[in-house]
């Protein structure tokens, strides 16, 4: 059993998607489109969705973009899709949803940043009126601060403030502390502009892994608001993986952290659902979640001088995740299912007897055959070029019977219990 324990926080519900408490940990993404254009957006969203994305934010920066957010949900809607909306909103949120109000009732939660949203007395009217809505139409709000948009009316305060300490602490520090103030702040005047505790969510985005885990860390133990985590601006390619995942590893196995999105730039011409398979990917390999079915496969060595082994492994993976918007509702419990591919035979008997199908296939100078173990035991031995479609239809037969209607572990959800301190 994980011993995780998730910090007590409030539960918030934005539609059907259950935030906090004892919900599982949700993956959230964003577009990258132009909101304006209603049918990119739907679209992008639609394949954000089919990948996983439990739930989807979207830039609401002008007039045009305002004006199509009701319609990319209506498109959503004749879709199938049925994932939240998120409007991601700076400088002139409050005017966007008074000039458009199909815009605010379409969104399911708003994203606010505390640093974007105007200085002074008309900043203050301004998030409060953006709050008043969200209340108005019973929607969740995102307080989000990021690092590089701090409220700098609050940072230059507790800068001053630090500087006049007998022993003043590091800039760094008091910046901070300066991301938890603003949050919670802004918390707090949401609570008393009537948005209940239940529809808040909190964010103190930063770009570097020790400063995000720092802040978190602190702001958890100061809040009992659900905690949406994600290292901004991660970068491009493994520099954004790797970095995302040292962040968010070290926080969820904490118990910190509601929601997650993992902040990659895309190489150019890359599918932007790449951020999705990465977060579920650092919940599923922790146990946390299950949401496709997992490949083991070794990663080779002068025994595997072939690549067959290799190819096998790359197309099984991608059959079984281009298989899930389907399986999802055609098999329940599918996500749990393991196979193993491996490339010689000195661990491909042992592992593949492990997972739920395995395969070993023949390492160099082995005997060109293949045997198959389902649920433990040998069942067949595959040879010849023909093996890659054989092994892939034994897989689906396997899905068929096993998570289909009166399968045995159809239903069963392999997710460790993660249990409230």
């Amino acid at each position: 059993m994980n011993h995780i324990r998730r910090r007590p926080t409030f539960q918030a519900a934005i539609d059907h998607v259950r935030i906090g408490s004892d919900a599982p940990i949700a993956v959230q993404s964003m577009t990258n489109t132009d909101t304006a254009d209603a049918q990119a957006t739907a679209e992008q969203v639609k394949r954000l969705s089919d990948a996983g994305s439990e739930l989807v934010r979207i830039t609401v920066n002008s007039p045009e973009a305002a004006a199509n957010v009701a319609e990319i949900r209506q498109r959503l809607n004749d879709m199938g899709c049925n994932t939240p909306l998120i409007g991601d909103f700076h400088f002139n949120g409050e005017r966007l949803l008074q000039e458009f109000p199909a815009c605010a009732r379409a969104l399911s939660k708003y994203r606010i940043n505390p640093g974007n949203v105007g200085k002074g007395a008309k900043g203050d009217e301004k998030f409060a009126y953006m709050i008043r809505t969200a209340a108005e139409h019973n929607k969740a709000v995102r307080i989000g601060v990021n690092w590089g948009s701090l409220d700098q009316v609050l940072a230059k305060r507790m800068m001053d403030a630090n500087m006049a300490l007998s022993s003043p602490k590091p800039a760094e520090a008091v910046m901070k502390e300066a991301l938890i103030v603003s949050a919670l702040e802004s918390a707090q005047k949401a609570v008393d502009l009537g948005l209940p505790e239940n529809k808040i969510i909190l964010s103190c985005k930063v770009s570097h892994v020790q400063d995000l885990i720092d802040v978190y860390r602190d702001l958890a133990a100061r809040c009992a608001f659900p905690l949406h985590l994600g290292l901004t601006e991660a970068g491009m390619g493994s520099k954004g993986i790797v970095a995302s995942t040292a962040a968010l590893a070290v926080l969820l196995q904490t118990g910190i952290g509601d929601t997650i999105r993992v902040s990659l730039t895309p190489e150019p011409g890359s599918p932007r659902e790449q951020e999705v398979v990465v977060a579920q990917e650092i919940l599923q390999t922790m146990g946390l979640r299950s949401f496709t079915p997992m490949v083991t496969a070794c990663p080779g060595c002068g025994r595997t001088t072939s690549t067959v082994f290799q190819e096998l492994a790359r197309d099984i993976q991608h059959h079984l995740r281009d298989k899930m918007p389907l399986w999802r509702s055609q098999y329940p419990g599918v996500e749990t299912l393991n196979v193993a591919v491996m490339g010689c035979v000195v661990n491909g008997p042992g592992e593949s007897k492990l997972a739920d199908i395995g395969i070993s296939l023949p390492g160099t100078g082995e005997t060109p055959i293949a045997p198959v173990y389902i649920d433990g035991e040998r069942a067949v031995t595959l040879k010849g070029n023909n093996m890659t479609a054989e092994f892939l239809q034994i897989v689906e037969d396997y899905i068929h019977s096993h998570y289909g209607e009166g399968g045995s572990k159809r239903n069963h959800h392999a997710v460790i219990p993660i249990h409230n301190a």
